[in-house]
């Protein structure tokens, strides 16, 4: 049986399973995934099931796995992190593990369906996200789903030898919620 938390178009999400530990274990260690991420350390198999296991009852981060409608497959996780529910605030985080799936319009669609379940479901009022500068393709998915460039911080990550500009992006609720509205629904506001 096929468990659809919520859908897209092209894909929809689910809950992370013990299952997908190895899958989401040689994502982790791929040199071509890690390279855009936060972490640079390798994730043994008792790693990644403890942070597998450590996203049940955690209502401080939301994690999905994005599965491809056409064919069911688990081609990666995106989550909403560190959830703050007096400042209705939280940190946007994607990983299209399947390289094959990368740049193919699934990062876009995921993020934009995040944020959708982050602002009606869960009614943020603010999501933030932090991006390597040389990550053009995020970047263009980031910017294509509303998120506003707030800053950057200067030489803030060592990777490859040299230091990186990390870009901070943030979306409030109110400017989602007006890139969303149809030309017929602004006339009559």
């Amino acid at each position: 049986m096929s468990v659809r938390f919520y859908e897209g178009e092209r894909i929809y999400f689910r809950p992370v399973e013990p299952a997908d530990e190895t899958r989401l274990r040689r994502w982790i260690n791929d040199p071509r995934v890690w390279a855009t991420l936060y972490r640079c350390l390798p994730v043994n198999e008792i790693a990644e099931r403890k942070w597998i296991e450590s996203l049940a009852g955690d209502e401080r981060n939301v994690v999905f796995a994005i599965v491809a409608q056409e064919d069911d497959r688990h081609i990666g996780t995106t989550g909403l992190h560190r959830i703050d529910p007096i400042n209705r605030s939280a940190e946007f985080g994607i990983l299209i593990g399947e390289t094959e799936c990368q740049n193919s319009g699934y990062g876009s669609e995921a993020t934009a369906l995040t944020v959708r379940f982050g602002f009606e479901v869960l009614n943020l009022h603010r999501i933030a996200l932090a991006v390597f500068a040389g990550n053009a393709r995020a970047i263009r998915a980031y910017e294509k789903a509303g998120f506003v460039r707030e800053g950057v911080n200067r030489q803030a990550y060592y990777r490859h030898g040299r230091w990186i500009d990390e870009v901070r992006y943030g979306l409030l609720h109110e400017e989602w919620r007006a890139q969303r509205v149809e030309p017929a629904e602004a006339a009559v506001a």
